[in-house]
């Protein structure tokens, strides 16, 4: 779309210049250059009013001297040399379409050929890019990979953690029970004596045979 966008621009841009070409001269020219009307061939007298004789013609678009002006009509000298006079409204002083149109044809070339370069340049841009691009979400895919796998990972951990913090509760509570069992053995059998120890019969102590 870019590309695209681009080379319509550039072809406004060529486009603009030749017409601003059309309107101006295209070639350097002095005050005696003129060029004969596109439109016909145009008959040429041997003076500068109607009643003069028609001596011959002069083709569209060819390029004359101006010698002189007289009413309407204006001598001019052709290609060939010959000086004849010719209505002033049937001569131009800008440069025919004929003669135009080799320059503006070279121009065209000359624009398409940096079309086409500034393309080839954007389409190695783009190229570029487009890798870059595809290299990075190719990193992003791998990461994001990554990622889930130490989530997985992660969470395996908590619930090993919490396995081993429950064993650790039910060993701690076992503990505690068989210290208290083992308490109240100990209590039991101190009781157990206290009450039997006072029952039990006690040895006379022998007299001295003396007394």
């Amino acid at each position: 779309m870019q590309v695209n966008k681009l080379r319509s621009s550039c072809y406004a841009a060529a486009v603009g210049v030749l017409l601003s070409i059309g309107g101006e001269p295209a070639f350097a020219q002095s005050d005696s250059q003129a060029w004969v009307s596109d439109e016909l061939s145009t008959y040429v007298r041997s003076g500068p009013t109607d009643g003069y004789r028609i001596v011959g013609t002069l083709n569209a678009g060819e390029q004359v001297e101006v010698l002189e002006t007289s009413g309407n009509y204006t001598r001019v000298r052709s290609n060939s040399g010959d000086t004849v006079w010719v209505l002033s409204s049937e001569i131009q002083q800008n440069p025919s379409a004929r003669e135009q149109l080799p320059v503006l044809q070279a121009q065209v070339d000359e624009l398409t050929q940096e079309l086409d370069g500034i393309n080839d340049t954007w389409d190695q841009r783009v190229s570029s890019m487009t890798e870059t691009l595809e290299v990075r979400e190719q990193r992003i895919i791998e990461l994001e990979a990554r990622n889930r796998e130490l989530d997985s990972e992660a969470e395996q951990s908590r619930q090993q953690v919490r396995a081993l913090q429950a064993r650790l509760d039910t060993q701690e509570e076992d503990l505690l029970m068989r210290y208290f069992m083992y308490g109240g053995g100990v209590a039991g059998a101190g009781l157990l004596v206290g009450l039997i120890v006072p029952h039990l019969p006690r040895r006379r102590k022998k007299r001295d045979r003396w007394f």
